[in-house]
């Protein structure tokens, strides 16, 4: 499974891609918001931390806004994933950039059957949101399982990228059923590296070595 990382600080973007472990980024309107920094700058800075997929959201709702400003998203870096809400006018661009060549990201995915529509107007990610769903007394793995499943039964290309994940228990159950990627944010990221038995462990082995004679 593919790791991105959720986030448009820099600074959280390079702490991640120091480790090596980071595949791509995910950004959406909120997380550019939290920079002060205008959203071309911000994507292209990351485009320069980063070697993979990164995806860039569009703020229009409308087809022609919607294909503009992703087609302008595209022209900033050859990894630039354009992200698009999941609704009609969304799907009707999303056709249109792909037949352009343009990678997609439809983003906004709560139901399974959404997720089928997504694949078949040519989305190269569908991002289901399951901590939303878990918010609401839902179980956002269950879609996940759904959407691989369906996928699966049809060989559609597009893949599932695991959004809005609030825990390491996300991030091991997307694995196990299959996600082709998991978008997690810095903090989670560190929470997955945490472990009780790791820092005693190292704590012990550290405290031994001082025994060792020189």
């Amino acid at each position: 499974m593919k790791i991105f990382i959720d986030s448009a600080d820099l600074d959280e973007i390079r702490d991640v891609a120091a480790m090596g472990v980071v595949d791509g980024v995910t950004t959406n309107p909120s997380l550019v918001a939290k920079t002060g920094k205008p959203l071309k700058e911000v994507i292209v800075s990351i485009c320069e931390i980063v070697e993979g997929p990164i995806s860039a959201e569009v703020i229009a709702t409308d087809y022609d806004g919607i294909v503009k400003e992703g087609r302008a998203l595209a022209k900033l870096h050859e990894n630039i994933v354009v992200k698009v809400p999941l609704i009609p006018e969304g799907l009707k661009a999303v056709r249109t950039l792909a037949s352009d060549g343009i990678q997609t990201n439809v983003t906004l995915c709560f139901n399974a059957t959404q997720a089928l529509l997504a694949a078949k107007a040519g989305a190269t990610y569908i991002s289901p949101f399951v901590g939303r769903i878990d918010d609401i007394g839902g179980d956002g793995m269950d879609l996940i399982e759904q959407i691989v499943d369906i996928y699966e039964n049809y060989d559609l290309e597009t893949e599932v990228l695991t959004a809005s994940i609030r825990h390491p228990l996300h991030v091991v159950q997307a694995a196990m059923l299959g996600a082709h990627v998991a978008t997690i944010p810095h903090k989670v990221i560190h929470q997955v590296l945490k472990h009780p038995l790791t820092d005693s462990g190292l704590e012990r082995f550290l405290a031994d070595a001082k025994k060792i004679p020189s």
